[in-house]
């Protein structure tokens, strides 16, 4: 399986969600990136791919959010 991994940032002040260094947003806050990654990730993992998404912290750390067939979709919260 091929790995998809969506990363949740603040780039330039705003919340965006990065894929292969490529942009979408900017989101309102963090919790709407999250929900949009995830559910690009959901799709993702329903195709065959490994997917998840990491979220930076204020310490510049990724830490894991959400992998597909791991964690519960939608996600509680």
């Amino acid at each position: 399986m091929a790995s998809v991994q969506y990363f949740v940032t603040r780039h330039k002040g705003q919340w965006m969600v990065a894929l292969n260094c490529e942009y979408s947003g900017p989101y309102a806050t963090e919790e709407e990136a999250i929900r949009v990654a995830v559910d690009a990730a959901h799709k993702e993992g329903k195709v065959g791919r490994d997917a998840q998404v990491l979220v930076q912290g204020h310490d510049h750390r990724f830490r894991h959010e959400w992998t597909y067939g791991q964690d519960p979709y939608p996600p509680s919260g």
